[in-house]
This record gives C-alpha cells, structure tokens and sequence, in this order.
C-alpha cells in the first residue's frame, strides 16, 4: 500500500458500531474482493472490499472477517481469516499480512489461515442463531459478475439451512455514511492531492495538448503523492466531448477557444475525493463561456448552503432545480413559455442540466447513503451543478466536496482548489 499506515482505533471503534446493531446471538461474515482475470495469466488489479476494509483496514485479498459479539468464546467474537504467507509467497508476490501484523492493522487478536476456516466456523455456526451475510444494495449498483461474497452465501446456506439470515447492508450503509474524524482527514488528503494535481495543469493546458495528456500529468502527480491513483475512471473532454456526460476516451486535441471539462479526483487509503473543473483552453474565458461559467459557479455555491442537518436528498434536488431554471431563463436558453408547459417529471431545466447535484462520498466515489432519509453531520457530499449546450460545443460543470456540519454551512474540503474564473485565468498565465 502506498498510503500511510492508519490508526487501528478507528477499526476498532466502527466494528463497535456495526455489533451495536446485530440482534442478539447473530453473527456477521464479510468478504474480501475477488482478484479478476483478464485472460491468459493477466488479472486486474486488486481493489479490496470496502466493507471489510472499513471494519478491519485489511487491504488484502482472500481476507475473511466474523464478527460474533456474544460468542461463548471471548477470543472469538472478532475473528480474521488470512491466507497464509510464506517465504515462497513473499519472492512471488509480495509480502503478505502476518498474524501480529494483522493485529497492528485491525486491533483483531484472534486470526486464523484460511485453510482453517470451515472447521472453525462449523464450531460457530452451532452456536448463532442468525448469521448477516452481505451483498451489494447500492442504488446504482449493477452487479453482473459472481462475487466472492455471492457464491460464499449460496455455500453457507447450502451447507446451514436452519439458521435465520439477515441483510448486513442497512446496518452498514448507515454506518458508513456518517464519517469518523479519521476518515475526514483521509478523505481531505485526497483533496489536497487532487488540488495538486489540478494545479499542475492548469500550467499545462494550452491549444493543441491531448486530453489524455491532461490525464498523465494528473496520475504523475496522484502517484507522487501517495495515492494508488483515480477514484474513478477520469473525465476529460474539450469541447463537445465536454457535453457527453460519462465521455471517458480522452484521446482527442484541445483546440483553441474550446472549454475542457475535468472531472477527476485522486484516492488516498480507498478515500475517494471527487472534483470537476472546466478550463479555457487558451487560458481565457470567452464573454458567453463566463455567463455561463458563473451561472453554474451561483448553483453550486446556492446548493451547497442547503446541505445541512435533515434536509431531504430528493427535495433538495427540486430546490436545485429551481436554481437552475432561474439560470437557464436569464442565459435565454429556456422561456417561460417553456416553464409553464413543462412536464413536472422532467422539468424545461433538465434539457441542459440532466444529472443530480450531489451524492454521498467516502470509501465509495457514489458512496452509501440511504437517499430516503435525512441528511446528517460528518456526511460527506459533493455538489456539482452543469449545463451542457451542445450546439455551442459547450459544457460546464463545477464540482466540489463538502462535510456537513451540526450548525451552519457545510465545510468545502475543496475549498484551496481555484474555481473563480479570475483564479483560474490568473493560474493559467503562470
């Protein structure tokens, strides 16, 4: 791992939380990812489990993690199961966790190799009566591959038909959406590694550089900085390419008088950060590139003073909305004919503006939040507000990430990262 190592403390206190909910004589089993082939002897690189990586900071494959609270068994009622390393491992691949180093990971004592797993739990299965299995209920999830998780619950309940199971998901979405002290800190060194990052291009960017020359010079400087790299696939798209929303070549010129969208955010410790920027590429903003350049810039920062304390996600976007359409009628891109005619469920607004404005962030790029209830302090959202006119091969969107506070507006973890068109303009002639 390239980030630095993270207080065990904090594994400790959110496996407390996660047992806090278990009903009794319940016990809870999470997996690690699966490493996935690409073919031949080629495998994608691992990426763990967030899950198990929030309860334990194993960042390890063919990792396994019980959690039985009211076990007969002291030592066992937090258990880890590891592959076993060796020496012949340790040329080959790298070395792996031990069990005094697992301890120093997770805070957990009693660790087992892998081999020693079905005995084991044979022993604690006789003893539970409800066993939380997990699997993935994000919203957007689209899970077409077989995960390790999936074919270890089809396994389990072959094996133990009798026990009750239950869902780990609505415990752990709740947990997760509401952040630790320590997974702020995590999340804004990722921010301040994508600032950097957005930094060094901005002295970059001129007519004629490749949008995926953008990208390198956003990896060079993620990696120097401790982060394994992107978040999520990054966005770098001049021109039209900037209206296409999910637009991931990156393999085409900036050209000069063009606007680059740049949605990109660096990792730190599976912490995502999450930034949208969009640049003039001959280092100057147009007069009708800044009309709308600040009509998104007043959406956002109108926005992002409604993310406090029991505000509904869903009402919160018809709010958003709002804003929009007061933008959109003053840049003449909508009437009020248009207005007063529209169709409520996809309201005049959403021709130029046809994305949410903001989504939970942490361990997950779109991290856990259930959207139905409302917000709360130490949840972590972004705020990103665009209009795309792609007649006018034009799209600006703007993005940060912001922490609700108990009172008052919520803290901008991006707030060192330029966004005013003066800042921008100013960096780029550096």
């Amino acid at each position: 791992m390239k980030y630095l190592p993270i207080d065990k403390q904090l594994f400790i206190k959110n496996r407390a939380k996660f047992a806090d909910k278990m009903i009794s004589n319940s016990m809870a089993i999470f997996n690690s990812n699966d490493i996935y082939p690409i073919s031949a002897d080629s495998t994608l690189p691992f990426a763990q489990h967030r899950d198990i990586f929030y309860l334990s900071g194993v960042d390890q494959e063919e990792s396994v993690l019980v959690l039985f609270p009211d076990c007969p068994k002291k030592e066992n009622r937090e258990i880890l199961f590891l592959k076993e390393t060796n020496d012949h491992i340790a040329v080959w691949e790298g070395e792996k966790l031990t069990k005094e180093k697992a301890f120093e990971t997770s805070g957990i004592k009693t660790v087992y190799w892998l081999q020693e797993m079905e005995k084991v739990l044979f022993e604690l299965m006789t003893q539970a009566e409800t066993v939380y299995v997990n699997t993935n209920e994000h919203y957007r999830a689209n899970v077409e591959t077989e995960t390790r998780d999936a074919r270890f619950i089809k396994w389990l309940q072959a094996k133990y038909p009798g026990h009750s199971y239950k869902r780990c998901q609505p415990i752990i979405q709740r947990l997760r959406s509401v952040k630790e002290p320590q997974e702020i800190e995590m999340i804004q060194k990722a921010c301040d590694i994508t600032e950097k990052g957005f930094k060094r291009v901005l002295g970059f960017i001129k007519p004629g550089v490749m949008e995926y020359e953008i990208e390198a010079e956003f990896i060079h400087e993620f990696k120097i900085n401790r982060s394994a790299g992107f978040a999520y696939s990054p966005i770098i798209g001049s021109g039209f390419n900037a209206c296409v929303l999910h637009y991931l070549e990156n393999n085409q010129p900036c050209s000069e008088g063009e606007v680059v969208l740049i949605d990109v955010g660096a990792e730190y410790a599976n912490y995502a950060s999450d930034m949208t920027r969009s640049v003039p590429v001959s280092g100057k903003f147009s007069q009708r590139q800044k009309d709308v350049y600040n009509a998104v810039l007043r959406v956002k920062n109108a926005a992002a003073k409604m993310l406090v304390p029991g505000t509904i996600w869903a009402d919160y976007h018809v709010e958003v909305g709002k804003l929009m359409t007061k933008e959109l009628l003053t840049l003449g891109l909508i009437s009020k004919e248009d207005v007063e005619k529209e169709d409520p469920n996809w309201p005049a607004y959403k021709k130029y503006f046809m994305h949410g404005t903001s989504h939970h962030m942490g361990l997950d790029t779109h991290d856990y939040g259930i959207l139905t209830e409302p917000m709360e302090a130490g949840m972590v959202f972004t705020v990103e507000p665009g209009i795309y006119i792609p007649d006018e091969n034009l799209g600006i969107r703007l993005e940060d990430d912001y922490l609700i506070q108990k009172s008052g507006d919520p803290v901008n973890l991006m707030e060192n990262i330029p966004i005013e068109i003066e800042d921008i303009e100013k960096w780029m002639s550096k």
